[in-house]
């Protein structure tokens, strides 16, 4: 499998959508119409993707003729690109900035799903294109790497002039599995390893590879604290959550969502590691209260203060002290919630 990557221009630093110099450069390679320009509110519009920032606090949503990004906070939709030529099966934020990366539907003539695009907003135009031989199955981005998930590899590249930094082999990855720690003081990737039900764990920072066997199920889903220091995933039983700490690859803990095989679609952790939300194709959404404890720190923060957490990342062997398993009985699962405790909450949706 190879990439081809070609630049229009230099990548400039980015800077947070809306501000005063944004506009369209009539030397753009492509760009997007302006807002309802090439479509009506009365034409029919599907939603394709919906993706978070990396701070939780607005999201994108591809649909069948651009994108629009919203808001959380209070909730309102901050803008939107039409086009004509089809939709957005990927839209990946940089946090706040004017820097997206786009992979097309597969009714899209301009921007086939074989490629990524790295838009720049404030000059409306392309800034960076990768071209594969097979579909794009998810992007990351971090402040410094660009992360393209293929069904059987993963490119790693730099945001800075997006030359190749590492390729990962992986066992079949349909679902384009994939997760990038957004911490100032780590650089933490997770992605299936080439093993059923495992893990592979990049700590780029550390210079180090953790292989962490999660599951005899293949995977199904996982996700990283924002450091990237604890691990949560779940296998294609859909029965067991487990919580892994990546450095060493010691299992923390594990929670039961239930006796019955179920299809896990999502799992988050709260930004202080005190709960764990499991969404499924049972029409709920469970949510664990978790006793992984990070040393030294009280209930209300999940982190060191920079400085601690920078002295940490110099030496590998303090993780250890940094994370560590909780003491006592496991949380409660279904079963236990249903005999009173509050160990569970169990939330039904319309979906």
């Amino acid at each position: 499998m190879t990439s081809t990557v070609s630049t229009s221009r230099e990548i400039l630093p980015p800077g947070p959508f809306g501000s005063p110099n944004a506009g369209a450069s009539a030397s753009a390679s492509a760009s997007f119409g302006h807002p309802q320009t090439a479509f009506s509110d009365v034409d029919e519009i599907e939603l394709i993707s919906v993706s978070w920032n990396q701070d939780y606090g607005c999201f994108a949503a591809g649909t069948s003729c651009g994108f629009r990004i919203y808001n959380c906070e209070p909730f309102k939709e901050t803008f939107r690109r039409d086009l004509k030529s089809g939709g957005f099966r990927i839209v990946e934020m940089l946090f706040r900035c004017n820097i997206l990366a786009l992979v097309g539907a597969g009714d899209n003539s301009q921007y086939p799903p074989t490629k990524v695009i790295i838009w720049d907003d404030h000059q409306s135009r392309c800034i960076g294109e990768f071209a594969f031989r097979s579909d794009v199955r998810s992007v990351k981005l971090s402040r410094d790497r660009i992360v393209v998930v293929l069904e059987h590899k993963i490119y790693v590249y730099s945001f800075v002039d997006l030359k190749l930094l590492h390729q990962i082999e992986t066992l079949a990855n349909p679902r384009g599995l994939c997760c990038l720690s957004h911490h100032s003081s780590t650089s933490v990737l997770a992605c299936p390893g080439l093993q059923r039900g495992q893990v592979r764990i990049e700590h780029f920072g550390l210079n180090m590879i953790k292989l962490i066997n999660a599951h005899d199920s293949h995977i199904a889903c996982f996700t990283l604290t924002l450091d990237g220091l604890l691990l949560a995933t779940a296998s294609t039983r859909g029965t067991l959550i487990r919580i892994f700490n990546t450095v060493d690859g010691t299992r923390l803990q594990e929670v039961r969502r239930g006796v019955d095989r179920a299809e896990i679609y999502s799992i988050a952790l709260s930004p202080n590691v005190q709960w764990l939300a499991v969404a499924s194709d049972k029409g709920t959404v469970h949510i664990f209260s978790l006793r992984v404890r990070v040393v030294g720190e009280d209930s209300s923060s999940s982190l060191s203060t920079p400085s601690q957490s920078t002295e940490l990342l110099n030496h590998s062997s303090s993780f250890d002290t940094l994370i560590s398993p909780s003491t006592g009985a496991n949380p409660g699962s279904s079963l236990s919630f249903m005999r009173g405790k509050k160990d569970l909450f169990i939330i039904e949706t319309l979906w």
